[in-house]
């Protein structure tokens, strides 16, 4: 089962996430569980909580088909100990926000080094980061989401991800989401069918299929290897359309949500409409 959607507002309240999800006709939806344009946020009031959960059950929304991502802000590799301190402190929240929504996974880029420590270093110090938060909560799994490289941002490969993880004391509870724009800008030829093999076995070598527990359906702005994360509406952009197609007749990614963040809210209703009928 392929569970299709995009990241949704929030405006007004969690609870209306599962709302605007279900207006478009999505079988999966992300949101941002408090504004991601502040390091410090209201707490979900119980009726907020509640409502989000009613909503989710009255539109048939699993925790495994809703990929919450963390706040931009965010810097879980941060080489100075106060800031990281922050991002670590703003991130717990987000998790915290999670688990009391009846969640299971929260979607974060792992981090920068500024130019400020090496690139080992700033993965160790991700790979802390997580922990802490683990150590602290329970139920939510920590998903990585793959980087475009752009700037001293880190987790634009494979080898990156896998360092983290291997880093991160509970496996049970760490994920990824690959980004499809992402993995073009850094490198990652998907574009045609035996690029999309050959990356998707490179993939499952390197990290595995286990743990990959979302994706993002993004159309690339910016040609293969630019380091640029730049989204684009599905079929707009360098990448096209048949990427999409491997990706929805191929089992691998079945049973998780696969997210839209492309740039044109109006048309996502007949993105995913465009994605269901790739189905053969």
């Amino acid at each position: 089962m392929k569970y299709i959607g995009a990241h949704v507002s929030a405006s007004g309240g969690v609870e209306n996430a599962p709302i605007n999800a279900y207006n478009i006709g999505a079988t999966a939806f992300a949101f941002f569980t408090r504004n991601q344009r502040q390091w410090v946020a209201k707490p979900l009031t119980p009726e907020n909580i509640n409502t989000f959960k009613e909503n989710c059950l009255k539109f048939g929304y699993k925790p495994h088909q809703v990929l919450p991502h963390d706040s931009y802000l965010i810097n879980l590799g941060h080489p100075e100990k106060e800031a990281l301190q922050k991002s670590r402190t703003a991130f717990l929240d987000e998790m915290q926000r999670c688990a009391l929504l009846g969640l299971d996974r929260l979607n974060f880029h792992p981090g920068s080094h500024l130019n400020k420590v090496g690139e080992a270093r700033c993965l160790q110090i991700i790979a802390d980061s997580i922990n802490w938060a683990l150590g602290k909560t329970n139920g939510v799994t920590a998903v990585i989401e793959n980087t475009a490289g752009q700037g001293s941002n880190l987790g634009f490969s494979f080898y990156q991800i896998k360092r983290i993880i291997d880093q991160v004391e509970d496996k049970n509870r760490v994920g990824v989401c690959i980004d499809t724009c992402h993995a073009y800008s850094a490198g990652y030829n998907i574009k045609d069918k035996a690029g999309f093999e050959t990356v998707f076995k490179e993939f499952d070598e390197v990290i595995g299929f286990q743990y990959l527990k979302g994706m993002h359906l993004n159309d690339s702005k910016k040609e293969y290897g630019s380091k640029v994360d730049r989204h684009e509406s599905l079929g707009k952009g360098t990448l096209g359309l048949d990427l999409f197609s491997f990706i929805m007749n191929d089992p691998r990614f079945d049973g998780i949500p696969l997210i839209l963040e492309t740039p044109n809210n109006e048309i996502w209703a007949d993105e995913i409409q465009l994605l269901r009928n790739m189905v053969r």
